[in-house]
């Protein structure tokens, strides 16, 4: 799997983070040990940035020198498979790997149906806690005596991934870096405490501009400017922890795939899912062998092409809950390098976006955990 890396789960993975802050509260909440830790304090804000990699951080330094002085000398963590906001967000807040905690991608099929979830929109056709019914790690916390607060945008409270990732704490509506960082302080004042603040803004710039645009560089400006306020409102007993969901590459035009155009790519297929990184394959029932020899002779070194049963022996998903399994795709398709698969018909909105990620590169896994 050259350029592919893969997730550093119960070591330095995403899912580790709140494991390793209860352990640092002296409340551990799983009861497997992770290989991540952190030093010991009263209080942890984990600040999570949506598109934050470790890759782009080093790369543009410049523009966001205070992360940079803490990533000096840190070594970097992983995002699960694939490398996505649901993703990503759950096993955050859960403390699982993705094959535990069910959200496998930007969008996943509903078992027995011919139907896919959006994750990030989701669907009043499907309960939420059912899709993820095990408690959440910040919900195990609280019951342990830890105040644990989420700090994140208005509209997103009590959303379907809300309520799968983050349920069963407080949540404290706030739109502007003002409010954000306002209610950081007030909800870590508490001891023991956990309070988790997101920021969507590098990730949207990303999608919309591409990294390393100009408009991106100005937003990892700002971001590195709220981190450092938010760092220094916060009493010095206070530890801040900077993480990322996922990093980004940037797609260019010869470099796309539209399977709308390459009809071929449609045999054998009922269902096109997950995203333009990271594709879940839905096949007719016997097709699946067709399915990969005709994607692997279209995609060529563009992507790596497995079977569901190939994908998940290598671990990419941790281990597999049997309720999981039919969520993922029949096939999987990882892309290499800066290579994506779009369909401009069932996706219309991805074809639009210049940075994208999902897939297991180096820029997509790698992310920060920065303690200050």
């Amino acid at each position: 799997m050259t350029g592919f890396l893969e997730p550093a789960y119960g070591a330095r993975s995403l899912g580790d983070v709140v494991p390793a802050v209860g352990a640092a509260l002296g409340v551990p909440v799983l009861d497997a040990p992770t290989g991540l830790v952190l030093p010991d304090a009263p209080s942890y804000v984990v600040f999570l940035v949506d598109g934050l990699g470790s890759q782009l951080l080093q790369r543009y330094a410049h523009a966001a020198p205070y992360l940079s002085a803490l990533a000096e000398g840190a070594e970097a963590g992983t995002a699960g498979v694939p490398s996505t906001t649901a993703t990503s967000l759950t096993s955050l807040g859960t403390g699982l790997v993705p094959g535990a905690h069910g959200l496998v991608g930007f969008t996943s099929r509903v078992p027995g149906t011919d139907k896919l979830l959006n994750a990030l929109f989701w669907s009043r056709d499907v309960d939420p806690v059912e899709w993820q019914p095990h408690p959440t790690a910040f919900e195990t916390l609280r019951r342990a005596g830890v105040s644990v607060t989420v700090v994140n945008k208005r509209e997103f409270e009590g959303s379907g991934l809300t309520v799968a990732a983050h349920r069963g704490v407080d949540y404290v509506g706030a739109d502007k870096v003002g409010e954000r960082i306002a209610a950081a302080v007030t909800a870590s004042a508490e001891r023991p405490s956990l309070t988790y603040l997101y920021d969507g803004d590098l990730d949207w710039t990303g999608h919309r501009h591409g990294v390393a645009s100009s408009q991106w560089l100005q937003q990892l400006s700002i971001i590195d400017a709220e981190a450092e306020q938010l760092r220094e409102s916060l009493p010095p007993s206070t530890r801040l922890v900077v993480v990322a969901d996922h990093g980004m590459v940037d797609a260019p035009p010869e470099h796309r795939i539209d399977v709308d155009e390459r009809l071929e790519l449609r045999d054998g297929l009922l269902l096109l899912g997950g995203e333009a990184r990271f594709r879940h394959l839905y096949c007719h029932r016997g097709a699946v062998a067709d399915v990969v020899a005709t994607w692997r002779s279209v995609l060529g070194d563009a992507a790596l092409v497995l079977t569901r049963d190939d994908a998940v022996d290598r671990g990419w998903f941790g281990t597999v809950q049997p309720s999981v399994r039919p969520r993922l795709g029949d096939v999987l398709v990882a892309s290499r390098g800066d290579h994506a698969v779009f369909s401009s018909t069932d996706f219309a909105y991805e074809t639009t976006l210049v940075g994208l990620h999902g897939s297991l590169t180096r820029d997509e896994m790698l992310i920060p955990i920065l303690v200050g």
